[in-house]
């Protein structure tokens, strides 16, 4: 009788509150390192897994992830890519969505899965939602479908109920134990009492590419986030910053500004000077409809770039990805609007997923 191969699993340990604990004096919650972790879930022996792991020395808080961290991360999965049947990256939860999104650019023909979690209280603690979490995402990194191939082949997040698409997601609280949510596609897979997976929004990859990891991030991008108020001065000074390649503009509503002249002005001297503006919602439902009104059709008149439905989260990275490669900023602006690995919505289906550099 031939015996199941067991799922070999890579834990990538960065840090965050799942591997924290308290520090007796000042009470703050400080990184531990992964043997704590592990040691706070025998559970893990259950899954009849082959578990290694991976651990940043030392263990980072998210607030101090940046893309070398990001490179940190696609250089361990690359390296270990052949070995392994899955990934799942532990993270903390404030920058997961800004990880997420990046890793889903960097590796491109990824057709693993990679699974992010973290959690809202240390796995020491009596009610963590760290060892659920933790152990979930093992389960869905070695789950398979009916013909033996990963059931998930992208980027995700994994917390508490949901699984979502990695560059779809935003953390929307800062309290619950369901502290993610992708507002503009729908879950990768539903929780309860199993893990029950969402086939039509999983993505499928027919191409048998080899994986292809891109390590360079240009970090010349910002975000200029609009107020009613917002005066010309401070807002020429934000678009005159030195070195700024790319602006992720935050506008009202369905992409909509104010319509003063000197504001569109100082939008199109910019544009004219070769910054790429992309314009996304500060809304956590919908996207840009620059045509909708008066205010969007200027600023899309004066040279801003629709950002369709993408979160902050993953037009910034996207940014960061594109001019990384090299690309002029007029071939920014073209592959802005494409969809790369899913992270927006195409009015046409065809062209999603198929455009890469």
């Amino acid at each position: 009788m031939k015996h199941k191969r067991k799922p070999r699993i890579l834990i990538i340990y960065t840090g965050g509150t799942i591997g924290m604990i308290e520090n007796s004096e000042t009470k703050a919650l400080e990184p531990f390192d992964f043997t704590h972790l592990i040691d706070n879930v025998p559970k893990i022996k259950m899954l009849d897994y082959v578990i290694e792991n991976i651990q940043f020395d030392p263990p980072l808080d998210s607030s101090d992830m940046n893309p070398d961290c990001w490179v940190q991360m696609a250089r361990a999965i690359e390296d270990n890519y052949d070995n392994f049947d899955g990934f799942v990256v532990l993270h903390g939860t404030d920058t997961m969505a800004y990880t997420a999104s990046a890793l889903s650019f960097m590796l491109e023909n990824l057709s693993k899965p990679v699974i992010i979690t973290g959690s809202q209280l240390p796995i020491g603690e009596v009610r963590t939602d760290g060892e659920e979490n933790l152990i979930t995402a093992l389960q869905i990194a070695a789950a398979t479908d009916t013909k033996g191939e990963p059931m998930v082949q992208e980027i995700a997040i994994l917390f508490e109920n949901y699984l979502w698409r990695g560059n779809r997601s935003t953390k929307m609280s800062a309290d619950n134990f369901n502290a993610f949510k992708s507002n503009n596609y729908p879950s990768l897979a539903k929780i309860g009492l199993g893990i029950h997976f969402n086939q039509e929004a999983l993505m499928r990859r027919h191409d048998n590419k080899t994986l292809s990891v891109h390590y360079r991030m240009d970090t010349n991008v910002m975000f200029l986030e609009l107020h009613p108020g917002i005066t010309e001065s401070i807002f020429e000074y934000l678009l005159s910053t030195p070195g700024i390649k790319g602006i992720v503009l935050r506008t009202f509503g369905t992409g909509n500004a104010p319509t003063y002249p000197w504001f569109i002005r100082a939008v199109k001297n910019a544009v004219d000077r070769g910054i790429v503006i992309v314009n996304v919602t500060q809304c956590v439902n919908g996207g840009v409809h620059p045509k909708r009104y008066v205010s969007g059709d200027r600023l899309a008149a004066a040279g801003t770039i629709s950002g369709n439905d993408m979160t902050s989260e993953a037009a910034i990275t996207k940014m960061m990805y594109l001019f990384g490669l090299g690309l002029s900023p007029e071939e920014v602006r073209e592959r802005i609007e494409q969809s790369l690995c899913g992270e927006l919505t195409l009015s046409s289906p065809a062209g999603q997923y198929s455009l890469r550099v």
